[in-house]
């Protein structure tokens, strides 16, 4: 297993510093999505690109997307079904998925 360390930046710090690991899966087929670090309380609403951590191929976002033009939608790699579609946080200028409610489950990860 890999061991992955949470980030503590600015955003995190903005959040109040409540950071965990969310593992996200497909709610149609179970298939694992992404391991996910969700910033502060609330609901899970949007998928930020610098907290994706696993699977490499989403992880690598961060650096290949600057703008929403060059995200693709976020789907199910086993099932297709649509996950998230790609948006701008305005307010931070962060590329980020718009999550589709209903269309994923999320686990709190104990140790990642």
């Amino acid at each position: 297993m890999t061991h992955h360390k949470l980030k503590n930046d600015k955003y995190v710090k903005a959040r109040d510093g409540n950071s965990y690991f969310l593992d996200l899966y497909c709610s149609r087929c179970e298939q694992f999505l992404v391991l996910y670090q969700k910033d502060g309380q609330g609901a899970l609403i949007r998928l930020y690109l610098d907290r994706f951590f696993a699977p490499k191929e989403l992880a690598v976002l961060q650096y290949d997307c600057k703008e929403k033009k060059d995200m693709p939608n976020l789907k199910c790699s086993k099932c297709g079904v649509l996950i998230a579609t790609p948006m701008m946080y305005e307010s931070e200028q962060r590329p980020a998925f718009r999550l589709i409610r209903g269309a994923f489950v999320k686990k709190m990860t104990i140790d990642k």
